[in-house]
């Protein structure tokens, strides 16, 4: 007797620099509550965390987020990593196993998500970049953008607010939609 089956688990790392919404991001898309490690910043991280252009920023994320996303017949899970660059290490094993990652830029501080397309990158991993749309932050075009982050044209560039659900939902069908267009590899 056939039943149905289970959705097919998918592992997405959300990734950026510190303060790009990567936190906001995932509990926009999870349709379970989301679990954080954000912690208050403090005195301590004064001069190592640069919090130019995310003055009012309180706290940070020190491990991970994590929050789950049922896309017709595919579960996503996904990942959210810390953005400064004292929790990197963490970065090599959130992405192990996962089918791809989506870097979260803000056009308030566009040079922050070099280091992440640089990491993707160097690690062959799939990635697209998601533009998050903060209030009152330079807006420019999608080639405007490509061009500032030398953006290669086979890379998907979007822009959204990661503070909204539906846009946030539609940066991670555009990451499937991409990984299904490319190739097989054996």
């Amino acid at each position: 007797m056939p039943t149905d089956p289970s959705p097919a688990p998918v592992k997405v790392v959300i990734a950026g620099g510190f303060g790009v919404g990567k936190t906001t991001f995932v509990g926009a898309v999870s349709e379970i509550e989301p679990v954080n490690t954000e912690a208050v910043l403090t005195s301590a991280s004064v001069g190592v965390d640069n919090t130019g252009g995310v003055e009012d920023k309180t706290t940070t994320t020190v491990a991970f987020d994590f929050g789950r996303r049922t896309v017709e017949d595919v579960t996503l899970y996904v990942f959210g990593t810390p953005g400064q660059e004292r929790f990197w290490f963490m970065w090599d094993d959130m992405i192990r196993g996962a089918l791809g990652a989506i870097i979260l830029a803000d056009t308030r501080r566009l040079e922050d998500c070099f280091a992440s397309i640089d990491f993707f990158e160097d690690r062959g991993a799939p990635y697209i970049v998601a533009v998050n749309r903060f209030d009152g932050a330079p807006s420019y075009s999608s080639d405007d953008l490509r061009a500032a982050i030398d953006l290669p044209p086979h890379i998907p560039l979007l822009q959204l607010d990661a503070r909204e659900s539906g846009s946030s939902t539609l940066a991670l069908i555009q990451l499937l939609q991409y990984r299904l267009s490319q190739p097989v590899t054996a």
